[in-house]
């Protein structure tokens, strides 16, 4: 594996990559930063802080927050430690080619080093802020995104995303876990809202990233079986979705707020899947702006929109059933 990574640097290196194998010297703290995808990792922050509220019980304080923060490093260790098996396709991707082992400012081996370092700390830490079932799932995240996802499914299958979309589902779980010791019904209902809402999330971005996916191999489902099946299974996953999304309400996790609002979240999740089953969204051309997430062509403007939106309904559907559980739970 460590030869086809070197093989592969190499590649990269020559298409214009400024791989530097002493690049260490050259990192600042943001770059370390950088390599936890802060952006993936606020996400797994406020589902992991979700599902600890929504769990039964409650744990001290400091106990709490020193979970949070071991969740958000083993997810942000397992985004440093993608960073460096993926820094061949980065260098050649326009949406990643900034990242900092493309741009030279590390070398792989010192990503590669803080990735283990901080995944082995989090998971550590976790335990002993909660338990061990916390953080054995916190260790099998770590595991799944990097060895299922990253080095096997990724560039194996168009299903790169169904199946591994596992691995963003895991934090309200382990939030949860941190709290009660247990997996259960509930738990898991979080976990499955995100797992079905990742195909339609990503793969409306792929709609429009469709070129970035094709010149470095990837295949994502738009390359494999194209836009229009794409946009079909994009519909097919929002349907599931919204049908995932108000079983709370039965489980006794949520109550009538959460169904007020995951009612008007998930219409206007299926009014722009519909939209884009309706588009012409892959078809045309790339992104207007390369390096952009949202500046696009006209043709895939619907793809965009759901792409932004469905950001914009995790936060809200957590949010709305965190709220509603303190709202209950101090009433």
């Amino acid at each position: 594996m460590a030869a086809n990574l070197h093989n592969d640097l190499d590649k990269a290196a020559s298409s214009g990559a400024a791989f530097n194998p002493s690049g260490l010297s050259l990192a600042e703290p943001s770059d370390f930063f950088a390599l936890m995808k802060p952006r993936v990792m606020s996400l797994v922050i406020f589902t992991a802080w979700a599902g600890m509220v929504c769990a039964p019980g409650s744990l001290p304080l400091w106990n709490a927050i020193a979970s949070i923060i071991c969740i958000a490093a083993g997810a942000g260790a397992s985004g440093a430690l993608n960073m460096w098996y993926d820094a061949d396709i980065d260098a050649q991707m326009s949406r990643t080619k900034k990242r900092p082992l493309p741009q030279g400012k590390m070398a792989p081996r010192a990503a590669l080093g803080f990735g283990t370092a901080v995944s082995i700390a989090s998971v550590w830490m976790l335990y002993i802020a909660s338990n061990v079932i916390a953080a054995a799932l916190l260790a099998f995240t770590i595991f799944f995104y990097l060895v299922i996802y990253t080095m096997w499914l990724k560039r194996s299958t168009p299903q790169n995303i169904v199946i591994g979309g596992a691995a963003g589902a895991f934090p309200p779980m382990i939030g949860w876990a941190a709290v009660t010791g247990d997996i259960t019904l509930n738990s898991v209902l979080l976990f499955m809202i995100i797992f079905i809402w990742t195909p339609p999330h990503f793969w409306a971005l792929a709609l429009y990233k469709t070129g970035d996916y094709e010149k470095v191999g990837i295949p994502m489902m738009p390359n494999v079986r194209g836009p229009k099946s794409t946009r079909n299974q994009i519909l097919a996953y929002s349907v599931l979705l919204a049908t995932i999304a108000i079983t709370p309400i039965f489980t006794g996790l949520a109550g009538p707020i959460f169904a007020l609002f995951s009612v008007v979240l998930n219409m206007a999740f299926l009014a722009l899947a519909f939209k884009v089953w309706r588009s012409r969204a892959g078809e045309i051309a790339d992104s207007a702006d390369e390096a952009s997430l949202y500046a696009v062509a006209a043709g895939d403007r619907a793809a965009r929109n759901l792409f932004a939106f469905s950001i914009i309904y995790l936060f809200a559907m957590f949010g709305v059933l965190a709220a509603e559980s303190l709202l209950t739970r101090f009433a």
